[in-house]
């Protein structure tokens, strides 16, 4: 129903600045037209920062500044070490991944502590969906909006001044 209305809403020319729901909708960011997001961009960055921080360690630490001699193999060349340090390197490169991606989760989504939620109506997080509409970029007047509302199977509007 709501991706309904949202491309009703769309089609009427009204913009759509967002839509909150207690579950994801799938497919509805295209309708109103929000881009892809470049977490994945960010989470393989963070990952390959751990990759290289744990090899750049792991050569230090035991071919550089400590040669170990472990099982009789050469300590003197990263490359005949490589596969004793994959398993360390994969799970350095997990956690750089996963803490990078939790700290822009938080920055990204403003979810500081201390920060207001920008949630426009609590009943979201229950049973309730809410489409947002800003007045500021849409050119129609308000009650041009409300009059297209009102065509679709919205059930309650709300006005809030910014």
């Amino acid at each position: 129903k709501v991706m309904a209305a949202a491309s009703d809403l769309v089609g009427q020319g009204v913009r759509v600045k967002d839509v909150f729901s207690p579950f994801p909708i799938h497919g509805i960011d295209p309708i109103i037209g929000i881009k892809r997001t470049r977490l994945a961009i960010c989470s393989f960055m963070y990952a390959m920062t751990g990759t290289s921080l744990a090899i750049l360690g792991m050569w230090y630490f035991m071919i550089q500044d400590w040669p170990m001699n472990i099982g009789g193999k050469p300590s003197f060349s990263l490359l005949e070490n490589i596969t004793a340090f994959i398993p360390v390197t994969f799970e350095f490169s997990v956690l750089c991944g996963a803490h990078g991606m939790a700290i822009t989760y938080l920055l990204r989504n403003g979810t500081l502590p201390g920060m207001p939620a920008s949630n426009p109506d609590p009943r979201t997080t229950d049973d309730k969906f809410v489409v947002e509409i800003s007045t500021d970029n849409n050119s129609m007047s308000a009650d041009e909006l409300e009059a297209a509302i009102r065509k679709t199977d919205l059930l309650e509007i709300s006005i809030k001044d910014a």
